[in-house]
């Protein structure tokens, strides 16, 4: 097969009209030819870091969409199904992604539990990550969200980094905030990425301790305006990320968007393309061709260099996407699942008692920073309440591994009315989370959820719209564009109920996220996530 175009060598920083040749899904070789036309080969886009669960389809059916936006892979962790179904759930995600038409790269879950200030569905303890670890098809020590562990020399925690080094496989980070000489022993011990920088002075703190700084554009965390003025100064220490995308945002792109953004920013082309497409392949050292001779056949074929629109992606010398047509063939999935909670009753939602030195959680958009409000819930008939007015709604945490009362807290920046949301997608542990105005509505949408034995689920007095995701509560049996198009409809709803999120199901998602800070809540309560302590009952 010979290939024709504007060959853009980001290896050598040079384009030039040519051709390349494959065989066996190799290029052979690499000529210049001034008859080629002006279409644009260039190595494909990878994505540094991201949870395929979060697009709530399975990887198969990530890759039909990924590919139209010129991904040919990504650096996976499978924290979330681990943290659901442990070893297991890790193979599962392997077995998935195999001949998937791109390639998916995973990582040994380091912190499953995240914390051990909930309940999760699992544990991969030291032992599980080194055999982990040994395997070929592993490729990294994901990200090290435990980093009080690692800076008190936690023996577990060090034991799975001592595993990571002895098979010379990197280790990623996730140390948000992080400044100082506290960055710098966390650092050390040979942590490499972090992409939880959300400014720009504490990534330029861990680039001088030699950590590479990962920019990340998710559905509900978004750090590339923050963080892009280091491009033209570090582009070998950058790559590109989405962590968590969603699947309305997946449909609409992927790193071609970062890509986009960077070259209408005005930075340099060469400089842009190494991060996308060459420092991840270094980095992991991943089997993904450069446009080299003897190199995989990698790489994708756009129309511009502007807003990069994909005619093709290729894939170990197959067009896996080729001028609109998705060329991926059937695959078979099966469902594992680990779902042993019942119905909540609305009697245990009722919140009679509270400390008033628990503050309110406040939801920030696009962020998975929380602020810690202090305001007095509403208190009526003897009981704490939903405050539409004020904006203060209850928040629930239910664990959905055993049979056991829901947490219950208060939470302000969802603006529902009439209206309760519940999911099962709830970082790190995927117990239950649910927010509403009132409990009659949490009671329903919570139940919903329980039913479906996974899923996410909006109600309001007269209507309820559910999506099962019956693989680990976190992903779907069905087409990518159909779970989209629920999805797209689902938040339309919510919105149309008071909530002004980008992403409502996203952020909801976050509040039970305990290793970010300010405050969030577990099914054992709510939690200090700046102290890593319990607030009184």
């Amino acid at each position: 097969m010979i290939v024709s175009g504007i060959i853009l060598d980001v290896w050598n920083r040079r384009q030039f009209k040519g051709k390349m040749t494959i065989e066996n899904g190799r290029i052979i070789s690499v000529a210049e030819d001034s008859s080629a036309p002006d279409i644009y080969i260039l190595p494909g886009f990878i994505d540094a870091h991201i949870h395929i669960e979060s697009s709530m389809v399975t990887p198969y059916e990530f890759a039909k969409v990924a590919v139209s936006h010129g991904t040919v892979a990504t650096v996976s962790d499978p924290h979330e199904i681990a943290n659901v179904c442990g070893t297991e759930g890790v193979l599962f995600m392997l077995d998935n992604a195999r001949n998937a038409g791109m390639k998916f790269f995973f990582g040994a879950p380091s912190c499953v539990p995240a914390t051990s200030f909930e309940n999760a569905g699992a544990v991969l303890d030291a032992h599980d990550v080194d055999a982990l670890l040994a395997r070929p098809d592993i490729f990294y020590l994901s990200e090290m969200m435990n980093y009080p562990g690692v800076l008190n020399e936690d023996p577990e925690v060090m034991s799975k980094i001592s595993s990571a080094h002895k098979y010379n496989k990197p280790i990623d980070g996730h140390a948000p905030g992080l400044r100082g000489e506290k960055a710098s022993k966390y650092i050390s011990c040979g942590i490499s990425t972090d992409h939880e920088c959300f400014t720009l002075e504490e990534a330029l703190e861990k680039i001088e301790y030699g950590m590479k700084i990962i920019i990340r554009e998710g559905s509900a965390a978004k750090n590339f305006d923050a963080l892009h003025p280091l491009i033209p100064l570090f582009p070998d220490m950058l790559m590109f990320c989405s962590d968590d995308k969603h699947p309305d945002d997946l449909m609409i792109g992927h790193i071609n968007l970062l890509v986009r953004r960077a070259i209408h920013l005005g930075y340099d082309l060469m400089n842009v393309l190494r991060m996308a497409c060459v420092a991840p392949v270094l980095h992991y050292g991943l089997d993904v061709g450069l446009l080299r001779v003897g190199d995989k056949a990698d790489f994708i074929v756009v129309e511009d260099l502007i807003d990069f629109h994909v005619l093709q992606t290729c894939v170990d010398g197959k067009f896996v996407f080729d001028r609109g047509e998705v060329n991926i063939p059937f695959k078979e999935q099966h469902i594992i699942n680990h779902f042993c909670t019942e119905k909540v009753d609305i009697g245990e939602l009722v919140v009679s008692k509270y400390d008033m030195s628990t503050p309110v959680i406040g939801a920030v958009d696009g962020s998975l920073i929380t602020e810690k409000i202090y305001e007095a819930p509403l208190f009526r008939n003897g009981e704490y309440v939903s405050d539409t007015q004020r904006d203060i709604l209850k928040i629930c945490v239910k664990n959905r591994y055993s049979h056991e009362p829901p947490s219950l807290g208060f939470v302000k920046g969802f603006g529902l009315k009439n209206c309760a949301i519940a999911s099962t997608v709830a970082h790190d542990s995927h117990n239950i989370i649910a927010v509403g105005d009132n409990d009659q509505l949490l009671e329903k949408a919570i139940n919903a959820v329980v039913e479906s034995r996974g899923g996410l689920c909006a109600v309001s007095h007269n209507t309820q719209l559910l999506i099962p995701l019956p693989i680990g509560g976190l992903m779907s049996l069905l087409p990518v564009e159909q779970v989209a198009n629920d999805y797209e409809k689902m938040n339309a709803f919510v919105k149309r109920q008071g909530c002004t999120l980008h992403a409502p199901f996203m952020t909801l998602s976050f509040m039970a996220l305990l290793v970010i800070p300010k405050v969030k809540i577990s099914d054992l309560g709510m939690f200090d996530a700046e102290k890593f302590i319990f607030y009184s009952a």
